[in-house]
């Protein structure tokens, strides 16, 4: 189906400040949405109170509004700018928020505005956990032992009948905000007091632990005809308990089986078609290491942090084309403009390894609190691409721009062996480098595993990049040997002194 014609004029609404777990990823996508609706010949109207963005520059938008993301802006605008649609999945969180406040007040029906993309009652059902746990009922799909709460009293209900650990995961919220795992009732407490303040419907979903499985993602794509592609999928190398956004995460997933990948595969295009979603979609999941037992986690119904790295990973533009998907097109019908070739309902094939590794801002905020857990803490990442799992994650960390020799940690390199494992076990942003330098002072993978729940397959990695520094170190330039030399620099292991 070619693009609505009816539709000439649409709002844009930005994802406003940088904030942690909202940054310049959403800018990415904002941005190719603007680029992909002008290239339709739509004008197009943005409202984003951010001037350090890349969308607010005039060549992507005909007018732009350096406005507070308020619904009363976006009304003043409406009567002002009289648009024919509003985009709202590609302004993170806060974009998909406002969508929902403007429908809810009647601003919508009240302007006759279309709201494209993505319809409101998906958007309900992917982001409100008690619609969420109903669909998936419905579905026959398993999710976590778990409650809806609004009040303080019921949480504790609850855990006291289900026990601890306990995860709480506040609903219309970015990035885990306000949530957290509760070792017991004096942290549920806090945790849950502070979960209800900051959803903005006071309501959160508290559920029994999994931490310790596999987390794995997908990025998904559906069009109004029903179509339905997997970008690619994600696996966090930590397992659950630590937010997708503070794990290094690899693309495609490198521990599932064929039988795995394709079970969940299978649900993820179950669950956006389930949802309607119009564009791009990211569904979590947590897949028991030890056998095939999955719990969906949550949904995201809206281009995420996730989609920019997929879209990077793979050359799939998803923003681009879900802005294109909102206008009326069929995925059959749009050229993916990175290939030339291939058309958006072709799945796209990855025969490399793409590392994301995570940079957090405690050398800048010394004071604060670096644990990590489900509310996510990290402000920004590089992502490398290679052919193998050990040079992707040395030209990771050689892209952080921390202090590290080679893959050392310097701060690291006198603290006690006790020391060490309190971040690793209770984990926090030096927790890679932690495990590495355990490994320097003879700890097994076995060891790493038993504490940590980290698949072997990483950890042996691991111990083969401490391994290949220790040769490197006992071998001089004018005694390394031809092959030594080509396994050095397929691993792209590089150290200093």
């Amino acid at each position: 189906m070619p693009k609505q014609i009816e539709i000439k004029t649409v709002l844009v609404i930005g994802s406003g400040p940088i904030v942690i777990g909202q940054a310049a990823e959403f800018d990415y996508a904002g941005t190719q949405a603007c680029l992909a609706l002008r290239e339709e010949g739509v004008k197009v109207i943005l409202i984003n109170n951010n001037p350090a963005t890349v969308m607010t520059d005039e060549s992507c938008a005909d007018v732009v509004y350096f406005e507070p993301l308020t619904v009363e802006n976006i009304e003043k605008i409406l009567i002002k700018e009289k648009p024919d649609g509003i985009l709202a999945t590609l302004g993170g969180q806060t974009g998909l928020n406002l969508a929902l406040a403007l429908h809810d007040q009647g601003v919508l029906e009240k302007h006759q505005i279309q709201l494209l993309g993505t319809p409101i009652d998906s958007i309900k059902k992917g982001e409100d956990r008690e619609l969420f746990r109903e669909l998936m009922s419905q579905l026959g799909e398993p999710v976590p032992d778990s409650e809806i709460v609004t009040t303080v009293e019921d949480a504790i209900s609850f855990a006291r009948s289900v026990g601890y650990p306990i995860i709480v995961r506040p609903a219309y919220t970015l990035g885990g905000a306000g949530g957290g795992i509760a070792e017991d009732e004096q942290t549920l407490i806090q945790t849950i007091k502070g979960g209800l303040d900051l959803s903005p419907i006071h309501q959160c979903l508290i559920e029994k632990s999994i931490a310790g499985f596999k987390e794995i993602e997908y990025e998904v794509m559906r069009d109004s005809n029903d179509t339905c592609i997997t970008v690619c999928n994600m696996e966090n190398i930590d397992p659950v308990g630590v937010h997708t956004g503070d794990s290094i995460v690899v693309a495609p997933s490198q521990t599932l089986t064929d039988v795995e990948y394709q079970m969940l595969r299978s649900v993820s295009l179950k669950i956006i078609r389930a949802l309607g979603i119009v564009g791009g979609c990211n569904i979590q999941f947590a897949l028991d290491p030890n056998s095939k037992q999955y719990y969906l986690i949550e949904v995201n119904p809206r281009v995420s942090r996730s989609s920019a790295l997929a879209s990077k990973a793979t050359g799939y533009p998803i923003a681009r084309m879900a802005a294109k998907l909102s206008l009326g097109y069929h995925l059959h019908e749009l050229l993916n403009p990175v290939t030339g070739h291939t058309y958006a309902s072709f799945e796209p094939a990855l025969d490399y390894i793409v590392v994301k590794f995570p940079r957090w801002p405690f050398d800048k905020f010394v004071h604060a609190d670096r644990t990590l857990g489900t509310q996510m803490k990290a402000t920004g990442e590089v992502m490398a691409i290679e052919r193998n799992l050990e040079a992707g994650l040395q030209k990771a960390v050689r892209s952080l721009g921390i202090k590290t020799n080679g893959l050392s940690l310097t701060i690291l390199n006198d603290w006690t062996t006790e020391k060490l494992w309190t971040v690793v076990k209770q984990a926090d942003d030096r927790r890679f480098f932690a495990m590495l330098e355990l490994i320097r002072r003879g700890v097994s993978v076995e060891e790493l595993h038993e504490k940590t729940a980290i698949n072997h397959f990483y950890l042996a990695a691991y111990k083969r990049l401490i391994e290949m520094e220790a040769k490197i170190r006992m071998t001089s330039l004018a005694e390394v040997d031809f092959e030594t030399l080509s396994s050095l620099k397929n691993m792209v292991l590089l150290i200093s002194g």
